[in-house]
């Protein structure tokens, strides 16, 4: 079994590692030997802090081993993915890889002799979105019923959140002027649309109103942000986006807590006084990828 994006799981095998990923945190030593003798390959393409940090830190709280590769390191930069697949889950239990294309991450599914975890790719970003609703579930106590509004750029991160949300009975409204075409799958849009808990809309101050959760992520993808080819991209979006920034004005009559995925660009998507908020649980959210992490080892390992 891998998890390349939601549509492999129900509904209860989500909020099974959900709940896994709670349980994990308040009884981190039941788990402490896990995944001993066991090895994690862990393959960047894209640069990464939370996910590198979460997945290595959690094998190795489990009693395994994480093994790091650089993509442009090694032959993947240069054979095919399929081949060096192969090879590679012949020495590992697991792997986890954050790619630029989910069609490489599929690739790599049909090669691999081990479960294969997407650590974020274009369209999807699963683990994250495990994180998400672990906090959520944290705050809430249940999931059914919740309350969460996402603002931004429709992009992988959204896709995930959607899907994870209309899987476990989450209510979800996107407030995202732009689409990021790359991350569009109108078959997952499809499904969300069919289960009455999702929708969209750009009336942000309506939207905010009764939510339980308010989310942002980047304007920009990371790869981009600093890239002078994407100035003038970026200076459009910013333009564009600029009135739908969450802050102390948009959440005055809000008592939703307010998460974001990191990295953050302070001034941007987010205003300073709304990330240091009261409401605010973007470092514990950040935190949780570490038990999320775990659980979904745990579970694709069997282990749980």
């Amino acid at each position: 079994m891998h998890l390349i994006s939601f549509k492999e799981l129900t509904g209860q095998q989500l909020e099974e590692i959900i709940d896994k990923a709670i349980e994990v945190k308040s009884n981190p030593q039941k788990y402490r030997t896990a995944l001993e003798g066991k090895s994690l390959a862990m393959i960047f393409q894209k640069t990464s802090t939370r996910t590198r940090v979460s997945f290595e830190v959690a094998m190795t709280q489990l009693g395994g081993h994480a093994l790091y590769i650089d993509w442009r390191t090694t032959n993947f930069a240069l054979a095919d993915i399929y081949d060096e697949v192969q090879y590679l889950s012949r020495n590992v239990d697991c792997i986890m890889a954050r790619l630029l294309r989910n069609s490489d991450l599929q690739v790599m599914a049909k090669a691999s002799r081990v479960p294969v975890i997407n650590g974020c790719d274009e369209k999807y970003h699963p683990s994250q979105a495990v994180a998400d609703l672990m906090t959520m579930k944290e705050k809430k106590g249940t999931l059914k019923g919740a309350k969460l509004v996402y603002i931004g750029i429709h992009n992988n991160v959204c896709n995930s959140l959607i899907e994870g949300c209309t899987r476990t009975g989450v209510k979800i409204t996107t407030v995202t002027p732009i689409f990021n075409e790359p991350s569009r799958d109108e078959e997952l849009l499809e499904n969300a649309r069919k289960t009455g808990l999702w929708e969209t809309t750009l009336n942000v101050k309506k939207a905010v109103e009764d939510a339980d959760f308010v989310y942002t992520d980047t304007w920009v993808d990371m790869e981009f942000f600093l890239d002078p080819k994407f100035a003038a991209e970026k200076e459009k979006r910013v333009k564009l986006m600029m009135p739908y920034q969450i802050n102390r004005e948009l959440l005055k009559k809000s008592d939703a807590y307010i998460m974001h995925d990191m990295p953050i660009h302070r001034g941007y998507e987010i205003s300073a006084d709304a990330i240091e908020s009261p409401k605010s649980v973007i470092y514990e959210q950040s935190e949780n990828r570490l038990y999320s992490a775990k659980a979904i080892i745990l579970k694709l390992l069997k282990k749980h």
